[in-house]
């Protein structure tokens, strides 16, 4: 029998393998070199333009560009720094300085709760009695400062020997003749 002598690789290169091989890199080095050509090119237009709109005005002078996570940080930021400020900007004195004017015989104030933000006060006190309790809450819509008084709750201490009220109360905080 005659020995079978299979080659899987041939042990040759023909010449038009390394001629292929070679037209592919300097096609590729071509292509690298046109890329960079093109993208020199677009940096320049884009300068250009940049400079273009500069001088019209359009584009401000530096111009930062912030990730989506800085973003939303300074948005938070500037909403606490509106908070703030719309709390400082209240008249807080006005305010005070009318709940020290009411007469205060009948009633302590406990606790003043105001929320700037919604323009609201939360008012918890003890009266003497009932009518002391309705006495205080007329002639705090009476006032100039605050609106919308309600009654959120009261309790007749009966425990106590005096058998005192104590309430609280909610109202519209305004400036003036505006909501803030």
């Amino acid at each position: 029998m005659r020995r079978l002598e299979l080659d899987f690789q041939p042990r040759r290169t023909a010449l038009s393998a390394w001629v292929l091989l070679g037209v592919g890199v300097s096609l590729l080095a071509a292509a690298v070199v046109l890329a960079q050509g093109v993208d020199q090119q677009q940096a320049a237009l884009d300068q250009q333009l940049e400079a273009f709109e500069r001088q019209l005005g359009k584009r401000p002078e530096h111009v930062t560009s912030l990730t989506p996570a800085q973003s939303r940080e300074q948005a938070e930021k500037l909403a606490q720094m509106r908070s703030v400020s719309q709390q400082l900007q209240r008249p807080w004195e006005r305010l005070f300085d009318m709940l020290e004017a009411l007469p205060q015989d009948d009633v302590a104030l406990l606790t003043l709760t105001p929320d700037a933000r919604k323009g609201q006060v939360r008012i918890s006190a003890e009266a003497r009695d009932l009518e002391a309790m309705l006495t205080f809450h007329k002639r705090l819509e009476a006032s100039d400062e605050l609106r919308d008084v309600s009654l959120l709750n009261h309790e007749i201490m009966a425990k106590q020997a005096e058998h005192p009220v104590q309430f609280n109360l909610s109202a519209t905080w305004e400036i003036g003749n505006a909501h803030p």
